[in-house]
């Protein structure tokens, strides 16, 4: 598959940026330093929008960007601070363990519970709590609680795990990175 000229291709936000080689089935789309890109082809009622950075990779002598430091906190979508609100009684948190276990060798634990131990973390929003021991929190910390319903369950799941190396479908089971 060749590169069709009657399409436009152009970077987000600043439209010099992007650097075209060739587009074939072979040889993917090259752009410099992961910018969105905007494919405009007039057979096509919406432009196609995606960012490639994944697919760049860092030569030997490129030094890849240091990764800013991961907050120690577990923050709540607006679903899961809905649902904690209708299922918790004054005084009790949502405990939130890891342990090993699962597909991906550890797991998430999601327990009502109103102690709190000396070395839980408790994090608050739209008053409702959770908490987790330090030792948990070093797995989960940057993550995003949330509440999912689907047609065969209901679930609270950690969305967006900076700790996390891949997870399994489950939303349970995950393993970390080394």
């Amino acid at each position: 598959m060749n590169w069709n000229p009657d399409c436009e291709l152009t970077s987000v936000p600043d439209l010099t940026n992007a650097l075209v080689t060739e587009w074939t089935a072979s040889a993917p789309l090259v752009t410099n330093v992961g910018q969105p890109i905007l494919l405009i082809c007039p057979q096509r009622s919406q432009p196609l929008y995606t960012d490639f950075s994944r697919l760049s990779s860092t030569s030997a002598e490129e030094e890849p960007a240091e990764s800013s430091p991961v907050e120690e906190k577990v923050y709540l979508s607006a679903s899961c601070v809905k649902r904690l609100g209708e299922i918790m009684g004054k005084g009790e948190y949502l405990r939130i363990q890891v342990e090993g276990g699962g597909c991906s060798g550890f797991q998430y634990k999601f327990i009502v519970d109103s102690t709190r131990n000396e070395d839980d973390r408790m994090f608050e929003q739209g008053g409702v709590g959770i908490i987790v021991d330090q030792d948990s929190l070093e797995f989960v910390k940057g993550s995003t609680l949330d509440y999912t319903q689907e047609l065969i369950r209901s679930s609270f799941q950690m969305l967006k795990n900076p700790q996390a190396d891949h997870g399994c479908s489950c939303g349970i089971s995950f393993s970390v990175k080394l």
